[in-house]
């Protein structure tokens, strides 16, 4: 792997910020490489996990923003639960998504910032996914109404969505994750 960082004074307010905002400590991670080897969308993007946190170590500037891989991250945590260092690397990923948005960034391939907010509202919603509420409005959104249409029976018959919203799930606790975390927006903490 080849990093290579523009030859100026290096930029330590983005890592400043994603520190604070991620409450990651990213000297800790001497790059094992453990978190891109057990990544599921490593091998699909342009940087891995590893060498977006070494790129952020190094000073790396605004390019981090346009990255792809913010947007292609699962948010699974498998890179948390393979670091020998518990360096969790979906909050500095998460922390990238939210400085992108507000910087104003060029947008992925996709929609990825329309389906993280579609898939968020059915869950702040429902308590949980609501995978056909998250799927039309996102369509909707994006205009491609009937794109992969043809693909709704079979995951149907299978059992691969529900036509029902999901019931059972804690809705009052989600809620207060929901209005404790744009509290912390608002508050910019």
């Amino acid at each position: 792997m080849t990093i290579k960082i523009k030859k100026q004074a290096a930029e330590t307010g983005l890592r400043r910020k994603v520190e604070e905002m991620s409450g990651v400590d990213l000297s800790l991670c001497y790059q094992c490489k453990k978190c891109t080897c057990g990544c599921p969308v490593a091998k699909l993007s342009q940087s891995p996990p590893s060498e977006i946190v070494r790129r952020l170590q190094l000073g790396a500037g605004n390019e981090l923003l346009e990255n792809d891989h913010i947007w292609l991250c699962l948010s699974c945590e498998t890179c948390y639960s393979r670091c020998p260092m518990q360096i969790n690397v979906a909050s500095v990923i998460d922390a990238l998504r939210t400085l992108s948005l507000a910087r104003k960034t060029s947008l992925p391939r996709g929609n990825s910032p329309l389906f993280n907010r579609t898939f968020l509202k059915a869950v702040e919603t429902y308590g949980r996914s609501y995978d056909l509420l998250a799927i039309m409005q996102y369509k909707l959104g994006g205009g491609n109404l009937t794109q992969d249409v043809e693909k709704f029976p079979t995951m149907l018959k299978k059992g691969k969505m529900a036509i029902l919203p999901p019931s059972g799930a804690d809705k009052k606790t989600v809620k207060q994750i929901f209005k404790k975390t744009q509290q912390h927006r608002v508050s910019g903490k």
